[in-house]
């Protein structure tokens, strides 16, 4: 899950995006609403984390008018402004969920997964597709009922994929929900993840479309690995 937090404050950023990153998201921050404006222009985003208390414009202001400009992204603010009539004016601006500074990170991470849940249509928390089960909160994978031990980036890579059903992703965009924006990576790292999410999901749990890029395959061809997975 690619999350772009919105905060000026360097500390608590820094606890969110560590935290954050711990429970298997991966974090971009911004400081302003005009680093957050540029990245939302240049990256793919599931969730956008936003204070309203920035330097350069008011927070609901930019929530209006990024919801004016088309803007679907699930947004969940997180202030200190605790007053009823704040929450109240946030909700109407266009926020999906409002938390209250101090909060607890358990509590942060399980908002984002409801407000991903209900973004995509679903009930419960755990995302099915043939005989694959993942639960994203949990950081589980189970085929056909048997748990399948993941790597972090191996989550990241596969949540990316379930969650864009039918949608092809760039390899930069795969790049981003893996490791974030700005990280150094290599080449071929991508792929190798890829293969071994092939290996340890099956060969159809991931499409190469030529020439642009990743989805995910279609759910019955998801299959048990035919070699043990790496361990």
């Amino acid at each position: 899950m690619h999350v772009l937090l919105t905060e000026d404050n360097a500390l608590i950023a820094s606890g969110i995006v560590a935290g954050l990153e711990a429970q298997g998201f991966s974090v971009a921050h911004a400081a302003t609403a005009g680093q957050a404006d540029s990245l939302l222009r240049t990256a793919s985003f599931d969730l956008m984390i936003l204070d309203l208390g920035l330097p350069d414009e008011d927070g609901l202001r930019f929530l209006q008018r990024l919801r004016r400009r088309g803007l679907e992204l699930p947004v969940l603010i997180l202030t200190a402004r605790d007053a009823v009539t704040e929450r109240v004016s946030g909700l109407q601006a266009g926020a999906d969920d409002y938390l209250v500074k101090p909060f607890d990170l358990r509590e942060l991470a399980a908002r984002l997964h409801a407000l991903l849940r209900r973004a995509a249509g679903r009930a419960t928390q755990m995302i099915e597709h043939g005989p694959l089960s993942y639960d994203p909160a949990a950081c589980a994978a189970f085929m056909a009922g048997e748990p399948v031990d993941l790597s972090r980036r191996e989550q990241a890579l596969l949540q990316a994929l379930l969650q864009n059903p039918g949608r092809v992703l760039s390899a930069e965009q795969l790049k981003d929900a893996v490791y974030g924006l700005g990280d150094d990576v290599e080449s071929n790292a991508l792929n190798v993840h890829i293969h071994h999410l092939r290996r340890k999901l099956g060969n159809g749990i991931v499409e190469t479309v030529r020439g642009i890029g990743y989805r995910l395959g279609p759910a019955g061809h998801a299959s048990a690995p035919t070699e043990a997975p790496d361990a």
